[in-house]
């Protein structure tokens, strides 16, 4: 018999998960590591169930998780490549919007994060500022950066001759 707390975590996991995963693929184009990071969110999430439901917000809480383990992965990746020889190339995996995916994730991390954490997660300010651990007015400005680097960027007359 199913116990409340493990149906509230499937309820809450159906509606989350989707929004998570899309955001890691978006914030990192990487298919696997997006999985990866998702998969063990969620993982410590259900570990943690009882702490993380009672939370403001536990996608919050999860979207962080998830955030940290790229950054871990990434720091991982890193030596990895600086230490052993790359033994077969892996293609890159397209970002789920296209193009502008590919400026987004030329982004700084940070407008990179906040870009995808609110346009993808559907996350808003605060929520976003509680998953980066900064102020709200932090992503704010953060925000309006990004969308300004990304408007200089489109704006750029070879961009614009290469859409017609």
């Amino acid at each position: 018999m199913e116990d409340a707390g493990q149906r509230s975590f499937e309820l809450w996991y159906r509606q989350a998960y989707p929004r998570l995963s899309t955001s890691m693929l978006a914030l990192t184009g990487d298919r696997d590591l997006a999985a990866d990071v998702t998969d063990e969110a969620f993982a410590r999430a259900w570990r943690h169930w009882r702490k993380v439901a009672d939370m403001a917000t536990p996608e919050g809480w999860t979207y962080r998780v998830a955030l940290n383990l790229v950054r871990s992965r990434s720091r991982r990746r890193r030596v990895e490549q600086r230490i052993l020889p790359r033994l077969v190339s892996r293609p890159e995996t397209a970002a789920p919007a296209g193009e502008v995916w590919a400026l987004v994730r030329d982004l700084p991390e940070r407008q990179r994060q906040a870009i995808v954490l609110r346009y993808v997660g559907d996350l808003d300010e605060l929520e976003i500022a509680h998953v980066m651990g900064v102020t709200r007015g932090t992503v704010a400005s953060t925000l309006f950066d990004a969308r300004q680097r990304l408007a200089g960027v489109l704006a750029t007359p070879e961009i614009a001759e290469e859409r017609t």
